[in-house]
């Protein structure tokens, strides 16, 4: 049996719990989490160790409840993420992010009665649950020692697969963000379904330079290591002059990034280094354009594999596959562990290469919406696909093609634009760093098409020059009217870039 065959089989065997006490048991010694900045390394047998030892710390809130934390990247945050299922509670990492409004939402919704939080955060959670009006209690934690505890360490009683491990919150940028149940089982599909993609085995270990908020970050630079018996670096935040470094001095074989870190790591010098044991990278959270895509290897010499994920789905449903396959630019790639397809509007499948709506069935797909059974029944279809609510085509090989999410769809003069084929055109101009085009309200055509860009530089391309280059690649009644010269793109706790919301900047922008 594979390595990779091998980590399914474990995370369909396992819950967080019994995995954890696996690892301890078989290879003590192994290191799972390394610190860059603290130069913290905590080995399975630390591990289990010190989530035992967080027994008391979360005894005030009762088995089966949700329990937060509000801290920077550190050993508290994947502690935590790990101790509150491992003791048969619901963990609920906070994203600031998310901005205050949604999180004095989920302070109120999710019913979380304890929460740690760091000194650069305590403040601000704080005010938000005064805001919110709700009785929580805030425990100081620091985010390189963790959850600390005096009391000797006892194990806990058993929990099952069935148990909730995770409550995640999705972005709410088109309503009240939806919280999102993970159980014990769903973690470890989605763990597994990276480690299987990836062939990930004990010798790998991931850098982890996204905020371990976010669905990515926990599942597949977290759950994928534990799965696989491998470890993970986890700095306290990216860096772009530092990441190379990084992966040298830790000896990294993979790292997971989003499209964004790509684009600066693209327009940034980067350093003499020696990476022999680098064995790929890993592009998720939002569409990778093609030309970005095939720059950055060339330049670095690292495959880079584009994937797409969900917090509905525990990260990873698609990954494009490892060689000697071959992958497919401007693809998010192939099912591994789960089912992909491509539905209708009456919810059938359907023909290879024609547009319908992405959906996913498997063991990594959530159980539910925290407290919103119409929600959950309205995602689902009779049969059991997830609907993700992105747009896209399978092709005669299985890889899929997102073209937009159906929310952000631009129809202009009664046709359907998919905003995906203008960012592609814009990333062809060299400099361009970030690109989203979107919709704007017209009287003649129901919506025209602009765009907004970041530039590695201020005038490396004047408006003209875009939309002409655009013009050419995808002709004038596609190519945006206006394109906007801004500072950063607004993204949503999981970093993609929150198209709908430009339209409201951009105005206010023009009203100064």
């Amino acid at each position: 049996m594979s390595d990779e065959m091998s980590a399914l089989m474990t995370a369909q065997q396992h819950t967080l719990q019994s995995l954890i006490d696996m690892r301890a048991e078989e290879t003590p010694a192994q290191p799972f989490f390394l610190s860059l900045e603290s130069g913290l390394c905590i080995t399975y047998a630390q591990l289990r160790e010190s989530l035992c030892g967080c027994g008391e710390a979360l005894a005030t809130v009762p088995r089966g409840e949700t329990v937060g934390i509000l801290a920077g990247n550190g050993w508290a945050v994947a502690q935590f993420l790990l101790a509150a299922p491992y003791h048969g509670r619901r963990a609920m990492l906070i994203n600031l992010a998310a901005g205050r409004n949604n999180i004095i939402y989920t302070l109120t919704h999710s019913g979380c009665k304890l929460i740690f939080a760091d000194a650069d955060n305590i403040d601000a959670l704080c005010d938000m649950v005064v805001a919110a009006g709700v009785e929580i209690m805030i425990v100081p934690v620091d985010r390189d020692r963790g959850i600390e505890n005096n009391q000797p360490a006892t194990l806990p009683p058993l929990v099952s697969r069935e148990d909730d491990a995770l409550l995640i919150y999705t972005s709410g940028t088109t309503g009240k963000p939806k919280g999102v149940l993970h159980t014990h089982g769903s973690l470890l599909a989605g763990g597994a379904n990276t480690a299987l993609a990836h062939r990930l085995t004990a010798a790998d270990r991931a850098l982890c330079v996204l905020p371990l908020c976010h669905i990515n970050a926990q599942c597949v630079t977290v759950m994928a290591p534990l799965v696989s018996g491998g470890s993970v670096v986890v700095p306290h935040r990216f860096s772009v002059s530092r990441f190379w470094q990084w992966l040298e001095k830790m000896e990294c074989t993979w790292f997971s990034v989003v499209p964004t870190i790509v684009s600066h790591l693209l327009h940034n010098v980067a350093p003499a280094i020696s990476l022999p044991k680098l064995r790929f990278g890993r592009s998720a959270s939002s569409a990778l354009a093609p030309e970005t895509h095939r720059q950055f290897e060339k330049r670095f010499g690292v495959n880079l594999y584009e994937t797409m994920g969900l917090s509905e789905t525990a990260a990873q449903i698609l990954s494009n596959p490892m060689p000697p396959q071959q992958i497919k630019y401007g693809s998010p790639g192939i099912a591994f562990g789960n089912e992909v397809t491509v539905l209708d509007a009456k919810g059938q499948e359907t023909p290879r290469n024609a547009e319908g709506e992405i959906a996913v069935r498997g063991d990594n797909v959530m159980r539910g919406y925290l407290n919103a059974p119409a929600d959950t029944a309205a995602a689902f279809t009779a049969d059991g696909w997830f609907c993700t609510g992105d747009l896209g085509r399978m092709d005669e090989d299985g890889f899929v093609f997102i073209t937009g999410r159906r929310k952000e769809l631009i129809i202009k003069g009664g046709e359907n634009i998919a905003p995906r084929e203008i960012d592609d055109a814009l990333y062809q101009s060299a400099g361009v760093v970030e690109a989203a085009a979107f919709g704007c309200a017209c009287k003649v055509y129901g919506q025209r098409v602009e765009a907004a860009v970041v530039l590695s530089s201020p005038q490396i391309h004047s408006e003209q020059e875009l939309i002409d280059s655009c013009v050419h690649q995808v002709g004038a009644f596609k190519a945006p009217e206006r394109v906007h010269f801004m500072e950063s793109l607004p993204k949503g706790p999981s970093g993609k870039v929150q198209r709908l919301r430009l339209v409201d900047i951009i105005e206010e922008q023009l009203k100064k």
